[in-house]
C-alpha cells in the first residue's frame, strides 16, 4: 500500500479555498438568478407552488417510509421492529395522502407549518429569558416575537390560506436564498 499523493489535492487554506470558488463565480450568480426566477414564478403562482411543495414532502415521505421499514425488517427484536415498522407505515400513509389530495394535504401542513412556527417563537422567547440581559436577549426575543406572530397570522387564516401560504413561503425562501447566492458569487467576483 503506497501513499501517494491525489493528483488535485485539497486546498490547504481558506485563501485557497476561496480562490478555487472565484472561479465558478459566474455560476454561483448563475444558480442565484435562477433561483430567484423560480422563487417569483412561485409567488405568481402560489397554488401551483403549494402543490408542488405537498407533491414533494409526500414523495419524500414515502421513501422515508420505506426506508424506516426495510429498518424494522433488520430489527434484532420485537419492540424494535413493531415501532420501526409503524413509523414507516405511518410515514407512507401521510406521503400516499399527500400525492393522492394534494389539497388537503396543503391545508394540514399549512396548519402544522403554524403550530410549529409558534411553538418555536414561544420556545425561542423561553430560552431568551434565560439569557443575561443585554442587547443579544433583546434580538433573541425579538426573533421569538416575529416566529410566534408568523405562527398566530397562518393559524388565524387557516384553513382559506392553505391553498397560498406553502406556495408564498417557497417563494420568498427562494428569492432570499438565490440573493444570498448573487451576493456570494459578486464579492467572489470583487475579491482580488
Amino acid at each position: 500500500m503506497t501513499n501517494q499523493a491525489p493528483s488535485n489535492p485539497a486546498p490547504h487554506s481558506l485563501g485557497a479555498s476561496i480562490e478555487q470558488l472565484r472561479a465558478k463565480a459566474s455560476w454561483i450568480i448563475g444558480l442565484g438568478a435562477a433561483l430567484m426566477v423560480l422563487g417569483a414564478l412561485a409567488l405568481i403562482y402560489t397554488v401551483q407552488a403549494t402543490i408542488a411543495t405537498v407533491l414533494i414532502n409526500g414523495w419524500i415521505m414515502i421513501v422515508a417510509g420505506c426506508v424506516e421499514v426495510y429498518m424494522g425488517s433488520r430489527a434484532k427484536d420485537w419492540r424494535h421492529f413493531s415501532l420501526w415498522v409503524i413509523a414507516g407505515v405511518l410515514y407512507l400513509a401521510a406521503g400516499v395522502m399527500a400525492i393522492a389530495n394534494p389539497l388537503l394535504a396543503s391545508v394540514v401542513f399549512t396548519l402544522l407549518l403554524g403550530a410549529g412556527l409558534f411553538a418555536a417563537g414561544a420556545m425561542r422567547l423561553y430560552l431568551a429569558f434565560k439569557l443575561p440581559a443585554s442587547q443579544a436577549r433583546m434580538m433573541v426575543m425579538l426573533s421569538a416575537f416575529v416566529t410566534m406572530s408568523l405562527g398566530v397570522i397562518v393559524i388565524t387564516g387557516w384553513p382559506a390560506d392553505s391553498l397560498w401560504v406553502l406556495g408564498t413561503l417557497l417563494g420568498v425562501d427562494l428569492i432570499f436564498h438565490g440573493a444570498g447566492w448573487i451576493s456570494f458569487g459578486l464579492g467572489l467576483k470583487a475579491r482580488k
